[in-house]
């Protein structure tokens, strides 16, 4: 234990009221010993001269002295015996040293064998006459002993003034039985003693002032036994009142330890206590006082001689469990229960103490030995004493023990763990302050968590197996109350927390690690308990690490991709969509932002975590929002079809003489500067056909970069050797990113093409082919400036997508050839002459992606050109069979007979082909011949114009 922790005690037994020292106490307790042993029939009843005392010596032989070792007391008390064998010589030798049990007394107390003899000379005269319980010593010493006895005349008057404070003590400051107010012998008693404080008596018997001395003192002395024995005999006692005989029996036993070696306990115990037990009617002791006493006496020299002797802790307790049955006995004694509450609240007090931190004053090699004891002293005093009037009561049994004991093992678990878990923050905050800077240091509470898991596990090994006797679930009431200290330090740091970083990735792994740990204890301990240890586990209210970890990464996770949402924004904004800006003709922003992508993913992989799988789908999402945000930016303002495609205009028969600028009329574009786009673009048009272009490069170099940043992230987790299955789910993490690329590329391939066609070659086409004469509007001005832009598309998109863009331009080329012949508006007029013009037109315009083979596929253009193949044949039809056909269509679509009696205006689907009724009449709106403008206006009342 630390040094410090060795104090002084106060004593139960209270405190004198006069100022006798522990030297005068113990001559006086000398001095009643040898009268004891005299009255009792000792051998030296009469006054020994040295020559006797060594006679005495010599009797005394080896086996007495064996006999004596062998002590009955220490055995019971659990005392062990000190001296080693020995050989005979040295036994010999120990026997001119010491021989009779009365002369290792007197070196015991300390006592000169001068005093001893004056001692022996003054009682030997007395012992003859009376017993030593029935004389007032004090008063006896002080007749029998003159100045001629001692060395010199201070010695002297020490002595008597000794004498005449006992005398005062005993009769008039602590006596057994209370003075009677009325009496006036305590006030000449008092004078007496003044005067002689101040001049010495004269103390020969016929000695005025001697013999009113001993008149007033014996009157005193004098009392009824009912106090002490039986009613009928009167006795004279001087020194059993507390604490005047309590104080004078502790300097008796205080001789029971080697004057030599405080802490160590005589090997003639038995043959010592025995002589003292002659002072018990002195005294007015008993074997319940005395073992009282004796309690005291052990512990109190354990608790202040640096608590080194073990044995006399364990005597202490072996004793206080006699205690224990003897205040049972003395529930009716009030100056016993006094004594008794003062010591056991003394040594609970001292015990309670060390326990309520037993971190800090026990250790592994002590524990055991010592540590039990203390919490069998502190436990079973504070039973004791909580029996109060019912120490003696039936229902304090067994039971009632093990709840006390388990109470205040509880508290003191406890206490002392939150006492060893702020010294460990202590430790640590300082430990952390001299060695700032260090490489590889872990944070405060991650070092802290590892700390207090050791601690845990010391708690486990050395203090719980001992606190168990008292406390069947010791070691999970240990964990729980360092799970609640350091959760109540681990709350506070995760509020704090701001932002997710590595030092609190640490910490959370430790705490979690920690927790782990604890609950392992509390279960492993808690396996005979009854309800396997749920009490425990239930009070440990989780950590929740993996989900404050999962909540900080998610909000680091979240932090990341608003931020790179925001990058978006800010710099597509400044985008100008230049395919000039690099080799690949791709956006530059599309660069920076699969950088930031692949460096979110690599950072969230270095997270020191074990929850990357559940928390992959969040990142996942996050960078998909974003990456989708960045494909949409690119998307917009691009339009689509229905932005350029024109509104078909109404029904009408065919005029050529119709004066209209234009057959239709134009939704609302894109911004107006991209209606003036031209085939290479303006440095401040973001939707030319270079910049569209360039979109669309942009969206395939991210579709192809996600593929192969999964691919390395993949191989990377691998290589790590994580989890398989984040591996398998790192294939699936961009599909939607890139089935978002795809949609995007498909929106601006066709934006491209309907751009191209209908807006930035509509002079051309839309506003130019077939007005008005059909033979000098043909394609060829058109076909020449899509050339262009075909060629310039094909320099521009990258190889992968290049088929795809001019595909697109193809179909919606064809598609708008339909539009002009089917819903060109009354300019447009064809006659049958009019067919091998149109078929010849159709086929320029096929060559041209044809291109003599460096074109389109073969295939390709026949697919999207079946359509208008099918549909051309009908403006070679003659307008009357036409017109058959077209009723017969109509009325095959009609679903009911009675609307067969008048022809229905077929819908306009915009689903051309030959046996759609709507695209047969638009045929016959065209057909410039007066056998189909009487029909349409017969049948439908169609008019020339709009």
């Amino acid at each position: 234990m630390p040094s410090e922790c060795t104090e002084p005690l106060t004593s139960p037994f209270g405190e004198l009221a006069t100022n006798l020292s522990d030297s005068e106490l113990r001559e006086t307790a000398y001095e009643i010993l040898v009268g004891a042993r005299l009255s009792s029939g000792g051998k030296s009843s009469t006054y020994a001269s040295d020559s006797e005392k060594n006679s005495e010596r010599a009797a005394a032989t080896p086996q007495t002295l064996t006999s004596r070792a062998a002590s009955k007391v220490k055995k019971a008390l659990g005392l062990r015996s000190r001296r080693k064998k020995a050989s005979e010589k040295a036994e010999s030798e120990r026997v001119k040293k010491v021989s009779t049990i009365g002369e290792t007394m007197r070196v015991q107390m300390r006592v000169s064998e001068q005093m001893d003899s004056r001692v022996r000379k003054a009682l030997s005269k007395v012992a003859a006459d009376q017993k030593i319980e029935s004389m007032v010593l004090p008063l006896e010493m002080l007749q029998q002993l003159k100045p001629s006895d001692f060395p010199n005349q201070e010695e002297y008057e020490a002595w008597q003034r000794r004498n005449l404070k006992l005398l005062e003590a005993g009769l008039l400051l602590h006596p057994l039985v209370p003075l009677d107010d009325e009496n006036t012998a305590p006030q000449q008693l008092r004078g007496i003693i003044d005067g002689a404080l101040e001049k010495p008596l004269e103390t020969s018997k016929n000695n005025e002032t001697m013999q009113a001395l001993r008149t007033v003192v014996l009157s005193l002395a004098c009392r009824t036994s009912n106090n002490i024995g039986s009613v009928s005999e009167t006795s004279t006692h001087w020194a059993d009142g507390f604490p005047m005989n309590l104080k004078i029996y502790q300097m008796l036993l205080e001789a029971c330890f080697d004057v030599n070696d405080e802490t160590s306990v005589i090997e003639e115990l038995d043959e010592v206590l025995e002589l003292i037990k002659k002072t018990w009617l002195v005294l007015g002791m008993n074997q319940m006082l005395h073992n009282l006493c004796f309690l005291w006496i052990l512990f109190n020299r354990y608790a202040t001689m640096d608590q080194a002797e073990g044995d006399l802790l364990s005597a202490g307790n072996n004793l206080l469990i006699k205690v224990e049955n003897d205040a049972k006995a003395m529930k009716g004694d009030e100056n016993y229960c006094r004594m008794l509450s003062s010591t056991l609240g003394a040594i609970s007090s001292w015990a309670e103490k060390r326990l309520l931190g037993y971190h800090r004053y026990f250790r592994s090699d002590n524990a055991e030995s010592t540590m039990g004891c203390v919490v069998s002293m502190a436990v079973l005093s504070v039973k004791i004493m909580e029996g109060g009037e019912g120490i003696s009561n039936e229902d304090h049994i067994e039971g009632n023990e093990m709840d006390v004991g388990q109470e205040k093992v509880d508290a003191y678990i406890k206490s002392s763990l939150r006492a060893a878990f702020v010294q460990i923050m202590e430790t640590v905050k300082s430990s952390k302050s001299s060695s700032t800077g260090q490489q590889n240091e872990l944070p405060f509470m991650a070092k802290l968590a590892e700390d207090v898991s050791t601690l845990a596990f010391t708690e486990k090994e050395t203090f719980s197996p001992i606190l168990k006797r008292w406390h069947p679930l010791a070691a999970g009431v240990a964990v729980a109350t360092l799970h609640s200290c350091y959760g109540n330090e681990l709350k506070q740091y995760v509020s704090s927390i701001d932002e997710l970083t590595p030092d609190v990735l640490e910490v959370m792994k430790g705490a979690d690690k920690l927790e782990k740990d604890l609950v392992q204890i509390a279960v492993e301990n808690s396996e005979d308990s009854e309800d396997g240890g749920k009490s425990i586990i239930r009070e440990m209210l989780p950590y929740e690490a993996d989900s404050v970890t999962s909540n900080l990464v998610k909000s680091w996770i979240k932090t990341r991709t608003d931020r790179l949402k925001e990058w978006v924004d800010r710099n597509l904004q400044q985008e100008v969509w230049d395919p000039r800006a690099n080799r690949e003709r791709f956006a530059l922003s599309a660069v920076e932002v699969l950088r930031i992508v692949d460096e979110a993913f690599e950072a969230f992989f270095l997270l020191p975590i074990t929850t990357h799988s559940a928390l992959l789908p969040d990142l996942a999402t996050g960078i998909n929002s974003c990456l989708q945000h960045y494909i949409s930016m690119a998307k917009f303002g691009c339009g689509t079809q229905s932005t350029y495609v024109p509104t078909m205009p109404p029904l009408t028969r065919c005029s050529r003489r119709s004066k209209l600028p234009s057959v239709f009329k134009k939704k609302e574009k894109v911004p107006k500067k991209s209606q003036a786009g031209t085939v290479n673009g303006n440095e401040n048009d973001s939707f030319g056909t270079p910049q569209m272009c360039c979109r669309i490069n942009t969206l395939n170099y991210i579709q192809n970069e996600l593929n192969v940043l999964a691919k390395r992230d993949i191989t990377h987790l691998s290589s790590s050797g994580t989890n398989q299955d984040i591996a398998d789910r790192m294939e699936k993490v961009f599909e939607l990113s890139a089935a978002a690329c795809v949609e995007g590329i498909q929106q601006l391939c066709e934006a491209t093409a309907n751009k191209v066609i209908f807006q930035d070659l509509s002079h051309f086409f839309w506003d130019g082919l077939y007005i008005g004469e059909v033979s000098s509007t043909r394609i060829d001005p058109f076909l020449q400036e899509l050339d262009h832009y075909l060629e310039v598309i094909s320099i521009t998109v990258h190889d992968k997508v290049r088929t795809q863009v001019i595909t697109e331009v193809m179909k919606v080329s064809f598609d708008g050839f339909l539009m002009v012949l089917l819903a060109g508006g009354p300019p447009r007029a064809f006659t049958l002459q009019d067919y091998e013009i149109i078929d010849e037109d159709f086929n320029f315009l096929t060559d041209l992606f044809w291109s003599n083979g460096d074109g389109l596929p073969a295939e390709l253009i026949e697919q999207f050109s079946t359509k208008v193949k099918d549909i051309l044949p009908l403006f070679n039809t003659d307008t009357d069979s036409l017109i058959e056909k077209f009723k017969q269509v109509t009325l095959e679509s009609c679903a009911s007979s009675s609307a067969k009696s008048k022809l229905p205006l077929p819908p306009t689907t915009g689903q051309w082909s030959p046996t759609e009724p709507n695209t047969v009449l638009r045929v016959l709106c065209y057909r410039n011949d007066e056998t189909a403008a009487k029909f349409l206006k017969k049948t439908y009342h169609l008019p020339k114009r709009l």
